[in-house]
């Protein structure tokens, strides 16, 4: 890399608390392909939930927050391993600063926010991490943030195939909702429990033995449903994937 990209990475509020082995392993990751990686720890949360739940004066203060967090002079790009956070921040934080004098402000950081796959692959232009590797086969979810919100789609599968002694074998309906959707497992558990069901059975069915996708949210509500039913399959974050085997 002939100019070294610096990086402010976004850690969200999940992957803080529950998944904190997937922000390291991001970090890794960045720095295995020669990034230097800035943590701010004033961070906080990005305002989904908030937003999602109707909360709009709140989501607009901690939106706040996050600009003032992420906002700086130099074009750090700011990179997260969740599409659904980028998402917020990319389409929902729109709608929140439409009218604010903030706008331009938001604007530029808008320009400079990735999820992990799409900024190994679309900014760094990378689909090998060297020395990755972990065998066994593996079936990929789509998630509704990841593939909707931000259009990514080859480039997490591209960057798996080249880890080394991972194989793919796609599932039926890979880009149809896990059934999490934040606060809709919670208000509509017995439709979001037979959306992991559909979707760990699909997976089954291909005899992969691990589910992977960019999306810790999707990853926790999938595995708590195989857990709970015992089924022999295990989910795997895609940095987490990335950063095996070296």
């Amino acid at each position: 890399m002939a100019k070294r990209i610096i990086v402010d990475i976004f850690i969200p509020c999940f992957v803080d608390q529950l998944f904190p082995e997937t922000g390291m392993n991001m970090v890794k990751v960045l720095e295995k392909v020669g990034c230097e990686v800035n943590y701010n720890p004033n961070q906080t949360c990005c305002g989904q939930p908030a937003f999602n739940a109707g909360f709009f004066d709140e989501a607009r203060e901690v939106a706040n927050k996050f600009l003032t967090d992420f906002s700086n002079e130099t074009s750090h790009y700011i990179v997260a391993p969740s599409a659904s956070c980028v998402g917020m921040v990319r389409n929902a934080y729109q709608d929140i600063f439409v009218k604010s004098s903030k706008l331009v402000k938001y604007r530029a950081m808008q320009k400079k926010v990735y999820e992990l796959t799409e900024f190994l692959t679309d900014v760094l232009g990378i689909t090998t991490i060297d020395g990755a590797a972990l065998q066994g086969k593996y079936t990929y979810h789509d998630s509704c943030s990841a593939l909707r919100e931000c259009g990514i789609k080859a480039g997490p599968r591209a960057l798996l195939n080249g880890v080394q002694g991972l194989e793919l074998i796609e599932m039926e309906d890979s880009e149809t909702c896990c059934g999490f959707g934040g606060t809709f497992a919670v208000k509509f558990e017995s439709i979001s429990t037979a959306m992991a069901e559909q979707k760990v059975e699909h997976a089954l069915a291909t005899g992969a033995e691990f589910i992977i996708s960019t999306d810790s949210s999707c990853l926790m509500h999938l595995q708590a449903y195989i857990n709970k039913q015992k089924k022999p399959i295990k989910t795997m974050h895609i940095a987490d994937v990335l950063a095996s085997g070296w």
